[in-house]
């Protein structure tokens, strides 16, 4: 994947961004993405993404921007990484806290900083030609602690674009049980995030995997045969323990309009596909918002179960709380949220699973893995490289 067409955007706010990018897509398609701040765009498509979600939890907190574009040829959607910004964390109107850009486009916070119930944060960055964005500031509120989790295998439970390489439609049912503060309003959202066991670390393309390059240097990587436009691809084993790490991609949101104060029970928060019948590791998150927040990622949800729109006019996109300082009508799409977080972690051991499974590998790539001959001491086990999608460190709550 070029540099132009990737830079996927992962982490919990993963799923906003993959349906942002939708709406983007329906954008370009001349469908009109509902935004209370129409901003009418061209089919350039050149708009600022921002990814940032703020939480009280002890975990990295990270912050990406994104430039989406649409390639002047073919048309197809890019995301290339807005690096060298100036980005800053505002608390309570006062304090400052510094990101670092650790990866292009990729601003991390201080390790040891983690945001607070109770207090207000605002994002602000400059990117390098001066431009000044600021958010709105965002109160971080308490969330209820989830009480119980139950899950329940489904062998119908995907449908649509859901399903596992348009086939699979098996997968457990997440539900959880808590209890509604009362006299207060409260806004949730639900995420998940899914380790599975990886035994293939690497894939080359018309290449193969090296340790070592000729000169006898560290070199754990692919060295394409770029002569042979026939030459197969090949797929190659972990060296080491190595889990993948999967995040759901839905919006799911709660207001307890009509539940206020009262137990909440058998919730359907999450549904986590039937990769495979081995054990997985399953997070959950329970997550505050603001009620600007829940309303914009209600609008953004529903948004994507239309395929129409408001009739008459140019597309505009669902900007969010963040703008320009200079030019307040510029677009820009992503939410800054602050969230207190309670998680569960469960351990999925799948015995109650029935059917067919397609395999981690399969249903990740949509083939099979191809294994390079055995000739020799060839071929080798590859490295797992640590990233937002795979991991080498055991997580915690793994059982071996």
């Amino acid at each position: 994947m070029s540099t132009f067409e990737g830079n996927f955007l992962f982490g919990y706010m993963r799923s906003v961004i993959i349906i942002l990018l939708i709406c983007l897509s329906s954008c370009l398609g001349l469908v009109r993405c509902v935004d209370p701040r129409p901003a009418t765009i061209n089919s350039s498509l050149n708009v600022l993404i921002v990814d940032g979600t703020l939480t009280d939890k002890a975990e990295t907190q990270v912050i990406r921007l994104n430039r989406s574009q649409a390639d002047p040829l073919s048309g197809r959607l890019g995301y290339l990484p807005v690096t060298k910004a100036n980005v800053q964390l505002v608390v309570d109107s006062g304090n400052v806290v510094i990101a670092q850009e650790t990866t292009d486009g990729r601003y991390q916070l201080p390790a040891d900083f983690q945001g607070q119930a109770g207090h207000t944060y605002q994002l602000k960055f400059t990117l390098s030609d001066g431009t000044h964005y600021e958010s709105t500031p965002e109160l971080l509120q308490p969330v209820a602690p989830i009480g119980q989790v139950r899950a329940q295998f489904n062998p119908t439970s995907l449908s649509g674009t859901e399903r596992l390489n348009n086939i699979y439609t098996a997968a457990h049912d997440f539900y959880v049980d808590f209890t509604d503060p009362a006299n207060q309003t409260n806004y949730y959202r639900w995420e998940w995030t899914d380790w599975e066991r990886q035994e293939w670390c690497r894939s080359c393309q018309r290449g193969l995997y090296q340790i070592l390059d000729a000169q006898g240097a560290l070199l754990e990587d692919c060295v394409n045969n770029t002569l042979n436009s026939s030459f197969p691809n090949y797929d190659y084993n972990c060296r080491t323990a190595c889990w993948e790490i999967i995040y759901s991609n839905n919006l799911i949101l709660f207001s307890d309009q009509y539940s206020n104060g009262n137990p909440v029970k058998g919730l359907l928060v999450g549904r986590i596909p039937l990769y495979s019948k081995e054990h997985c590791l399953v997070d959950i998150r329970q997550s505050s918002l603001t009620k600007s927040a829940y309303e914009y990622l209600k609008r953004l949800s529903d948004q994507t179960q239309t395929t129409g729109g408001v009739d008459g006019g140019q597309p505009a996109l669902l900007v969010g709380n963040i703008h320009n300082v200079a030019q307040y009508n510029e677009a820009v799409v992503g939410y800054f949220t602050v969230s207190s977080v309670s998680s569960f972690r469960y351990w999925l051991t799948r015995s109650d699973a029935s059917g067919f499974t397609p395999g981690l590998f399969q249903a990740l790539n949509g083939h099979d893995p191809t294994r390079e001959p055995a000739i020799g001491n060839r071929p080798p086990l590859a490295v797992c490289v640590s990233s937002d999608t795979r991991t080498p460190y055991k997580p915690e709550g793994w059982r071996d």
